[in-house]
């Protein structure tokens, strides 16, 4: 178990870090609180103490004799900035040491996140825009906010993303080790969910799709510095840390976002899963069950990966899926013919529909097992993991190739 640093800056969401701290010593990690002053404004140290289990490091005068503000950042593992506030990453950025938490970030050689959360106007002020660069530029891991209801009644970017994202971004930093993040200044879009046609007011044609293979991408490229677009398709997942998450319902409405958001984008996941087809005519009212059955005329929808793949800018990394019910040297046959068809750069096949015992692979699970076929037409079998390790795997293996471009 990792040795975790929890530096609480002074803002109104200190109250959320709570949950996070509960979080990090659940999953067995020794985590020492450092406080700012104006942190514990908001949550005193016997709360941080308590939920820790360890004492609170509240400034550079208390324990002197352990030399506090070298040894905390030189032992960590993994040091997390939650919420990071404006005034916060303005000292980081320009090295200040004139409290115990700028001292650790300055002693610190190990992985360093920081949460900012503040309103959208500090988040957006060209001095917070450059502290972030610079910070970025020097290898720390800055989340974007989340956007969503700030203090008061004001709404928009600014928002400490929820505990369990900012959790499992710290899980992915600390599974890396020391790596530094490798997608920083990549911009990279990521599908995922299952697209709905709509029949009537009622029903729709769908799939199996719960969205949380392209989830674990988006959280992946986002632990390893990407800025991330996450295009979700009737995913009842919450937003991950970091990510800018745009909604769709149809499979032209992901048609527009992805194209859309792929103009720009160093790399494009095609994670999600569209309907290949919808009705060819929409019954405004409930088709009613009278007897009779009724009969649906259907018709293929747009096929998004080849529209993105035959508008790829020069440098862009296509990564698409292929979901096969068959298996072995036949499904690897079909998944080859896709990427060439689709000009992808790789594509990601998973073995989908129900295993010997009758239940679903791939589909609405935690786990996933891969066959990724790259540029170069070379094979890697990822065996059954964690979807986020998973994504983690697939990123490893886009990374050589988005270097080259």
């Amino acid at each position: 178990m990792a040795r975790i640093v929890l530096g609480v800056g002074g803002g109104i969401a200190a109250y959320k870090v709570c949950e996070l701290l509960r979080l990090f010593t659940e999953a067995g990690h020794t985590v020492r609180v450092v406080p700012t002053a104006a942190a514990l404004r908001f949550v005193g140290a016997p709360t941080w103490a308590a939920l820790s289990g360890q004492p609170v490091a509240e400034d550079v005068w208390s324990d002197v004799h352990e030399v506090p503000h070298v040894r905390i950042g030189q032992q960590a593992d993994l040091v997390v900035v939650a919420p990071a506030t404006a005034d916060l990453l303005a000292r980081a950025a320009t090295g200040r040491a004139d409290d115990l938490l700028t001292n650790t970030l300055l002693t610190a050689r190990c992985p360093v996140l920081f949460a900012p959360a503040m309103h959208t106007e500090m988040w957006e002020h060209p001095a917070t825009v450059a502290n972030v660069a610079t910070l970025r530029r020097r290898g720390a891991l800055v989340l974007d906010p989340a956007v969503g209801r700030l203090t008061g009644a004001d709404s928009g970017r600014g928002r400490l993303p929820e505990p369990q994202e900012l959790h499992a971004v710290a899980d992915r930093v600390l599974r890396r080790g020391d790596a530094a993040p490798d997608l920083v200044g990549r911009r990279v879009v990521v599908t995922a969910g299952g697209t709905r046609e709509p029949v009537d007011p009622v029903r729709f044609i769908g799939n199996r799709s719960s969205g949380k293979q392209g989830y674990a991408f988006a959280r992946a490229a986002a632990a390893r510095g990407a800025t991330v677009t996450l295009i979700a398709a009737n995913a009842s997942l919450p937003d991950p840390a970091g990510v800018e998450v745009v909604t769709v319902e149809t499979t032209e409405e992901l048609r527009k976002a992805t194209v859309a958001a792929a103009a720009g984008a160093d790399a494009v996941v095609m994670a999600a899963a569209p309907c290949d087809f919808r009705p060819h005519e929409y019954a405004n009212a409930k088709i009613k069950k009278n007897g009779d059955s009724p009969v649906l005329r259907l018709v293929a929808t747009p096929d998004i990966a080849a529209e993105v793949g035959a508008g790829k800018p020069a440098g862009q990394l296509l990564v698409i899926f292929a979901a096969e019910t068959a298996t072995g040297a036949e499904a690897v046959d079909n998944a080859r013919g896709k990427r060439l068809r689709k000009r992808a750069d790789l594509v990601v096949l998973n073995e989908v529909g129900p295993d010997g015992s009758g239940r679903q692979r791939a589909f609405g699970t935690d786990t996933n097992a891969a066959t990724v076929i790259c540029p170069d037409d070379s094979v890697t079998e990822l065996g059954p993991r964690a979807k986020d390790d998973l994504a983690d795997a697939v990123l490893d293996l886009v990374k050589p190739h988005l270097a080259r471009r």
